[in-house]
């Protein structure tokens, strides 16, 4: 990893390749500041009557995602049918560069896609987060309250963990193990299409449940399932205390876990949310 802290900048965090046209879907690499190239594209919305023209929603997705996964493009299409989406893949996934660090360097991945969203324009862009995209966005709203270029204007995790090293279900057991041992890291890069850093996090990142007491006053929606086989209720009601009444929580019936589990319904509920939050 790089020794670069994770809010710190560096320079040119974002280097498009491609140029800014509005109406056109742009495919792009983003440079972060630590010079890992990005996969990104950006959707200008469903058509130029597109109900709020001036808000971008950057879509994070989870882990072993990426934007050509059809659970992405398919909850960036409700997406763009309310705002324009920036749509990428995380370090260590898809055609990124650079290997996962499951969270902790993302937040530069998802720093370079705030900011190509406002070379477009937007004036208000909203952090989406699915699992631990849901955790980026957390503490990527923590790192990055000073820096007006990179700021989220409203944030929303759903399915996000609130705390590391969580093992207390099957799903998260197996996860560990595809981290941290050899073979599993092994199984992530041929058949999960993940790239995954073979080191420990050094210093451990801000948790989630920590990042959250930073994120206000910026609006913030907790949304999660009540049959998340990952990660139980009591994860999105940590993060819900935790914000101390800045932050609304969404239990979903029935719902699984992140971007598999939000139909449409529900991520047309999210996509009213962010174009409705206040700046």
């Amino acid at each position: 990893m790089s020794s670069r802290p994770a809010g710190q900048k560096g320079p040119s965090a974002v280097q498009p390749i491609t140029p800014v046209e509005r109406r056109v879907t742009v495919h792009s690499t983003l440079r972060t500041q630590d010079g890992v190239a990005i996969d990104a594209a950006y959707h200008p919305g469903a058509d130029p009557g597109v109900p709020a023209p001036d808000v971008a929603i950057v879509l994070a997705h989870g882990f072993t995602g990426d934007l050509d996964r059809p659970h992405v493009r398919r909850a960036a299409r409700v997406f763009a049918q309310h705002a324009a989406v920036i749509t990428f893949s995380f370090r260590g996934h898809g055609a990124s560069g650079g290997r996962s660090t499951v969270g902790d360097r993302e937040v530069l991945d998802l720093a370079a896609a705030v900011e190509w969203a406002r070379s477009f324009g937007h004036a208000h862009v909203v952090t989406v987060g699915f699992s631990m995209g849901g955790s980026v966005v957390l503490r990527h709203a923590a790192l990055h309250r000073g820096r007006t270029e990179a700021r989220a204007d409203a944030v929303v995790a759903v399915s996000a963990p609130a705390r590391w090293y969580y093992r207390g279900t099957a799903p998260m057991r197996r996860l560990h193990w595809l981290v941290t041992r050899p073979a599993g890291r092994v199984v992530g890069r041929l058949g999960l299409r993940t790239r995954i850093h073979p080191h420990e996090w050094d210093p451990v990142p801000l948790s989630p449940v920590e990042s959250v007491p930073l994120i206000a006053p910026t609006p913030l929606l907790i949304v999660h399932g009540d049959r998340d086989p990952y990660f139980p209720v009591d994860h999105p009601r940590m993060l819900a205390e935790a914000a101390a009444g800045g932050a609304e929580l969404w239990l979903e019936s029935g719902m699984g876990h992140a971007e598999h589990a939000a139909d449409d319904a529900l991520l047309g509920r999210i996509a009213n949310w962010a174009t409705s939050s206040p700046s």
